[in-house]
């Protein structure tokens, strides 16, 4: 692994961090607003928080697309750019919104586990588009699953509606996480994010006038969460997320970013001051070896280096 790749694995860690924390901030914030509100809102400041940056880089980035590429190739960009960021925002919104209404019925911890199905979709759904994975991804994801199962499950697991939900919620996820992994290398990656946060607060903004009630002073009393979740869980946390899945297999990105699932069990330690059990810190070491096992490089990449 080159130090490019070492560093883009460090930024979906910290986003893994940043998501698992935003699991306290989502469950205290929707006490005050419904699904859409809360996805819409925090949405539309993830994609506001990007606005600086991109109009502060904007001018360099411009002198440098005139450099080197001529008008065509700048339009054909942004086609790809808005289109990228359309899918993307769409698929992200449509998985928040199950992932919210599922938790609505079901455990969090039955939630968590069947969220991080993607670790196992994204391999599985790779292999459909010519990609393969070494020995050690599917024994990482194996590990992984074994993890989030003594991690989260801690009861007899059977499906309900809200499991049913959470599982569409995956299956979303998955195209996310395929969709960036398709766009991020061809596109300006932040660019990208703001446009996906944008969409994906439209999307969810229209549901909120349909079928919420939204009050500003709702929100205004969830304004911590809301930000939280806004800032740096949507606006930073996706943002890394596009940054650090280019030039990554997208399984081995998927694994590291499923650690959310144990950055929330600590979040819920240390801020809500939840006990840790032997089973969680089992799940935690599996999910951690996961990671590890599927960051070591294939016999064969070690003899084309």
């Amino acid at each position: 692994m080159n130090k490019y790749q070492i560093r883009n694995s460090l930024l979906l860690l910290l986003t893994a961090t940043i998501w698992g924390v935003a699991f306290v901030a989502q469950s205290v914030g929707m006490d005050y607003v419904g699904p859409f509100t809360f996805l819409c809102v925090r949405s539309v400041i993830g994609g506001l928080v990007l606005i600086p940056y991109i109009l502060l880089t904007q001018r360099a980035d411009q002198a440098k697309m005139t450099r080197n590429r001529t008008e065509e190739e700048e339009k054909k960009e942004k086609k790809t750019l808005i289109l990228g960021g359309c899918l993307c925002g769409t698929a992200l919104c449509v998985a928040s919104l199950f992932q919210q209404f599922g938790i609505l019925y079901t455990t969090v911890g039955k939630a968590g586990f069947i969220t991080a199905f993607y670790i196992i979709i994204v391999p599985v759904a790779g292999l459909l588009f010519g990609r393969r994975c070494g020995l050690n991804v599917w024994l990482g994801v194996a590990l992984a699953v074994a993890g989030l199962y003594f991690l989260c499950i801690t009861e007899t697991l059977y499906l309900k509606q809200g499991d049913v939900l959470v599982f569409i919620c995956a299956i979303f996820f998955s195209v996310q996480i395929m969709l960036v992994d398709h766009f991020a290398p061809k596109v300006d990656c932040v660019k990208m994010a703001c446009i996906q946060f944008f969409v994906c607060g439209i999307l969810s903004g229209v549901g909120m006038f349909i079928w919420e009630q939204p009050a500003v002073v709702d929100i205004l009393a969830a304004w911590q969460p809301i930000l939280y979740a806004g800032i740096l869980s949507s606006g930073v946390g996706y943002t890394l997320q596009i940054v650090g899945q280019k030039g990554l297999n997208p399984t081995v990105a998927s694994l590291i970013m499923s650690l959310e699932s144990v950055i929330s069990v600590l979040a819920g330690l240390i801020l809500l001051r939840q006990s840790l059990s032997g089973r969680e810190t089992l799940g935690c070491v599996l999910m951690f070896a996961a990671i590890v096992l599927a960051q070591l490089p294939r016999k064969q990449a070690k003899a084309e280096a």
